[in-house]
């Protein structure tokens, strides 16, 4: 047993209640796996109650599960915008309101697609989509008439509602489905065969299982997004909603390392990677870490000591993380369905700690 399948294993036999029910890391230098490990189940819980699921909706788990990887979604809608940005359909310092006159004028007009990807927008965090308007026509327009909660600029506040914009924004420049677009111009250049959003049924034992939401009118999610503000919207939000295997995130982390290609597949410029992955924040605003365009930069609390090289990447809510570490030719995923059967279970910030690592030696 490697020391990268003994980290999976004490998340998944942790007291007094697992984790998670599966769980895949995976570890890749200069474009070449190096470990991989998988272990658990694709379900365990149909319920609160510790209801176990059937036998044959408990698939184990192995490198080609696919998990809802949650945020790590925004990574994939910021990649399909900047190649917009690069075919000259967007600019990332024109105020939205050139392309969303709805949007609004006065202050703003200071909501720029730069400020949308580094959550400097004023915009707030979360609208409750899912209950506090009817349908995806109201909900979209609640999105457009999200409220700021501070000048454009001012204040860094992670912000979902502000990519959810960004999505309904790429929508609106080319007419097509973000779906389509992150297909088209992301997955389909990379070689990705199982990833992006709404995966079909014929998928399904496949998909790790998330949380039981009966309150929802949703029993136990499996195979739809689990974030219910992309649910809201069908499934397509600019927040969350892709789905992937641990070697397909890896690849696409490795097209960031490789600025912006890999095996001779290109997705974005390099100046264009340059541009993403650096620090974007202005020098008095400190959350913690720093951000470039969608990426998190030197966070500590998921990338530990690789936070010092400057890594970059991303976490999942669902209990998912990616870091990018250029200074030691780095890829690691971590995938695990932490918020099964519910998210109030779990927390897996010190596995992700210790995966990178773990990485690292």
């Amino acid at each position: 047993m490697s020391g990268l399948e003994e980290l999976l294993i004490e998340g998944l036999t942790a007291t007094p209640r697992p984790r998670y029910s599966g769980a895949v890391a995976l570890i890749q230098r200069r474009g070449r796996v190096e470990q991989v490990a998988a272990v658990g189940h694709t379900a365990r819980y149909a319920d609160l109650d510790g209801t176990l699921v059937p036998p044959d909706e408990a698939r184990q788990v192995d490198v080609d599960t696919l998990f809802d990887l949650a945020s790590i979604t925004k990574l994939f809608v910021t990649t399909a915008l900047l190649s917009l940005v690069e075919d000259g359909l967007l600019a990332l310092d024109e105020p939205l309101a050139t392309w969303l006159p709805g949007f609004g004028d006065g202050e703003r007009r200071g909501v720029t697609l730069r400020r949308l990807m580094t959550h400097t927008s004023g915009l707030p965090a979360l609208l409750p989509l899912w209950t506090d308007w009817p349908d995806r026509a109201a909900r979209t327009r609640a999105i457009l008439a999200a409220p700021l909660v501070r000048p454009p600029g001012t204040g860094f506040e992670y912000s979902c509602v502000g990519c959810l914009l960004a999505g309904l924004l790429a929508e609106r420049i080319t007419g097509r489905g973000l779906a389509e677009l992150v297909r088209e111009r992301v997955c389909e250049p990379l070689g990705l065969t199982w990833t992006g959003y709404r995966p079909p049924a014929d998928l399904l034992p496949r998909i790790a299982a998330t949380e039981y939401q009966p309150q929802w009118g949703r029993g136990l999610v499996r195979g739809q997004v689990h974030d219910e503000c992309s649910w809201s919207l069908g499934g397509t939000g600019g927040n969350a909603g892709i789905f992937g295997t641990a070697g397909e995130l890896a690849r696409f982390g490795e097209m960031l390392r490789g600025d912006g290609s890999v095996d001779g597949r290109r997705v974005l410029g390099a100046d264009t990677v340059a541009e993403m992955t650096r620090d974007q924040l202005p020098a008095g605003l400190d959350p913690g870490f720093r951000h470039g365009l969608g990426v998190r930069i030197a966070d500590p609390q998921f990338m530990a000591v690789l936070a010092a090289d400057g890594a970059f990447g991303h976490t999942g809510f669902t209990g998912t993380c990616l870091v990018v570490d250029r200074a030691r030719e780095l890829v690691v995923v971590l995938l695990t369905n932490r918020v099964h059967p519910s998210r109030d279970w779990s927390d897996i910030g010190e596995l992700r700690r210790a995966v990178a690592r773990y990485a690292s030696r």
